[in-house]
């Protein structure tokens, strides 16, 4: 700047350019202070210039110096300005703004100590301890951070942004039901605010109140309506309400806005396969791929639609693709595995099954064990095992087969199963002791070992599944006896009925049949038994109507009393649910209604079950629909009935 420049841009800021007397200083500093409030840099400076020439260590001049250059990014200068005016008076404002010139140079450490001081000279400032946060998360410690922000909010009940910066921290790790307090106390300070609503609808979507959710979502929305984010979270938030056809056209919308957006386009998929269409989501998958290659994500979702569209060797390529990414991939292994068992390598299948444990959605609500683990590996004779149940009830019948052969390994067993299988596996050879899985307080043991683990641990083969059927107990003749006085004369061929499994299973669209569906066989000469727990409105009041089918199950109180009862029927017909094991593990003859592609342990292209020998399954084809798998079935009874009748 010229000298004319000067005098021209001083006289402008009202002040010469001759030393002022020492009265001035403060005057001028004032004039500075407000020249930078307004954004007039070039004038602030020359005034603190002037200010210095009459009192080089004037501390707020100093001090406003430093946070010109801090505005201007000029931070060794800016550092020199604020060590000065700290060296005159170690002010808590100086200390802050050393701070912050710190955290600009990337010196965290360094700052974290400037900010600390400058709380213990004004303890009392919620903006200081505010400060003192925001460079705890710098350095790496959220914990300590949630404090401060948190004693902000106690010397400031109103300090919004104090509240906010909790709530955020409180969300990242994961602690929803901690964070949502925070964020409707922000909503509560700043009426519609976008930040706010945006967060708080994520809260809420992971705390599953999904219609709050929405209605955050879209109160964001309307104060930011061309938020391409705001409109994939309602998207997303259809999807988990399961209202995917909605979700499909926020998602559109959203890829309106922000085309390539991998997430979106990734989310858009995930809608497309929950509706079964798979092959769209496969492309769509492909579209984000094509943004992010490297999503671990996105691939082991591509696999999942492309093993449902029965394209194993393109579905194996990507998973391994999935896991050379994200070796720690649990989600991937654990599909994986699934996807080994059900084309035969048992080997690989068992071991990559044990990825469950490091899936919370799967291992959540099973007891944290501190004994060791048994796989098979070590002796176990003399010692008490512990068998606890990990999966499903057919799970968990499905692998009793194993309980006996642990014992004859020399153990004592402990089994600890879900309550309304314990009166009937109680019975089970070997067990010592058999209680609820539930149970507050487990006896002594040893080791232990998941029951799904069990094939793992004896090294099943296709070749060497323990198939002898019966292995289940046989019920009390006591029960038996009951069973056949409610069911009358055996006159005809007796045939239990199972159309759905429980709603809130993942592949329940997949499986369960409308009762509707299968009055087209009601017509045979035999006598239908409900075996149906819990029917859904529609099939209730079809069971009202269709007399012929008995329906007993008031009496059906647990897995013995059913197990008696599948004891005294000829057959029977079934999704695939717990029954078809309690069957099949009875050695009923049992007939199975499979989608198209079927759960791993039915395997594929075959009719019978080596874990069931009385097991005949009965395959969708690749049209997905029960139609002609409904018609094999009538046919298939009429031949049995037919039979029956020639003896």
């Amino acid at each position: 700047m010229s000298r004319r420049e000067r005098r021209a841009a001083a006289k402008k800021a009202g002040v010469g350019l001759t030393a002022p007397g020492a009265g001035t200083v403060g005057r001028l500093y004032d004039v500075g202070l407000g020249h930078m409030q307004a954004g007039r840099h070039l004038d602030a400076q020359l005034c603190c210039q002037q200010a210095l020439a009459s009192d080089p260590n004037h501390a707020d001049t100093l001090h406003l110096m430093g946070l010109l250059s801090l505005h201007a990014r000029q931070y060794d200068h800016a550092l020199e300005w604020i060590s000065r005016a700290i060296r005159q008076e170690p002010k808590a404002v100086y200390l802050t703004s050393l701070g912050s010139t710190l955290v600009n140079q990337g010196r965290s450490d360094e700052a974290l100590n400037a900010f600390d001081k400058a709380v213990q000279l004004k303890p009392l400032d919620a903006d200081l301890w505010r400060n003192l946060g925001a460079v705890l998360i710098e350095v790496k410690r959220p914990a300590d951070a949630i404090l401060s922000f948190q004693h902000a909010l106690k010397l400031n009940p109103r300090h919004w942004d104090a509240a906010n910066m909790v709530a955020l921290l409180l969300y990242q790790s994961e602690r929803f039901e901690h964070a949502l307090p925070y964020y409707n106390l922000c909503d509560e300070l700043e009426p519609n605010h976008f930040q706010t609503l945006y967060m708080r609808a994520l809260t809420l979507q992971k705390l599953g109140r999904l219609d709050e959710a929405l209605a955050d979502n879209k109160r964001a929305l309307a104060l930011d309506p061309t938020n391409a984010d705001t409109y994939g979270n309602i998207g997303h938030v259809l999807m988990s309400s399961d209202r995917n056809e909605e979700a499909l056209s926020w998602f559109d919308r959203s890829l309106e806005l922000q085309p390539n957006s991998a997430a979106t386009l990734m989310n858009k998929a995930i809608a497309l396969a929950a509706m079964r269409r798979f092959a769209e989501a496969v492309s769509w998958y492909d579209r984000s791929l094509a943004l992010q290659p490297n999503s671990a994500l996105t691939l082991t979702n591509k696999a999942i639609a492309l093993a449902e569209l029965r394209h194993f060797d393109e579905a194996f390529a990507v998973y391994h693709q999935a896991r050379a990414i994200d070796p720690c991939n649990a989600v991937a292994d654990w599909n994986l595995a699934l996807l080994q068992l059900l084309t035969g390598n048992f080997e690989a299948g068992w071991a990559g099954r044990e990825a469950r444990w490091k899936i919370p959605a799967l291992s959540a609500y099973y007891p944290k064990l501190a004994q060791p683990m048994w796989l098979g590996k070590e002796p176990i004779e003399g010692k008490t095992i512990l068998i606890n149940v990990d999966e499903g009830l057919g799970d968990t019948i499905q692998f009793a087969r194993y309980v006996p052969m642990v014992a004859e390994l020399g153990a004592r067993v402990i089994l600890a199963v879900q309550e309304p299988l314990r009166p009937l596996l109680s019975e089970l050879p070997g067990v010592s002791q058999c209680l609820a899985f539930t149970a507050s307080e487990l006896p002594a043991f040893d080791t232990y070992c998941s029951i799904s683990s069990l094939p793992l641990a004896f090294g099943t083969r296709l070749e060497t599944i323990p198939s002898a059927i019966p292995y289940l107990p046989a019920p009390a003749e006591c029960r038996l006896q009951a069973w056949e006085d409610r069911l009358g004369p055996h006159e005809k061929l007796r045939i239990g009925l199972v159309w759905s499994g429980n709603p809130r299973h993942d592949n329940d669209h997949n499986r369960s049949i409308p009762l509707r569906l299968l009055t087209d066989i009601l017509d045979v000469d035999a006598t239908f038994v409900s075996l149906q727990k819990d029917p859904r409105p529609d099939d209730k009041a079809i069971l009202l109507e269709r007399t012929e089918i008995i329906d007993l199950t008031a009496h059906l109180t647990d897995f013995a009393e059913t197990a008696a009862l599948v004891s005294c029927l000829d057959l029977v017909i079934s999704v695939d649910t717990s029954v078809v094991h309690l069957a099949g593990a009875l050695g009923r003859p049992t007939w199975i209604f499979l989608p198209y592609r079927p759960d791993w342990r039915w395997l594929l292209g075959r009719d019978d079950s080596p874990w069931y020998p009385t097991v005949r399954l009965f395959r969708q084809s690749e049209t997905r629909e029960y139609g002609s798998v409904l018609d094999r079935v009538r046919t298939a009874l009429h031949a049995t009935i037919s039979a029956r009748k020639a003896r």
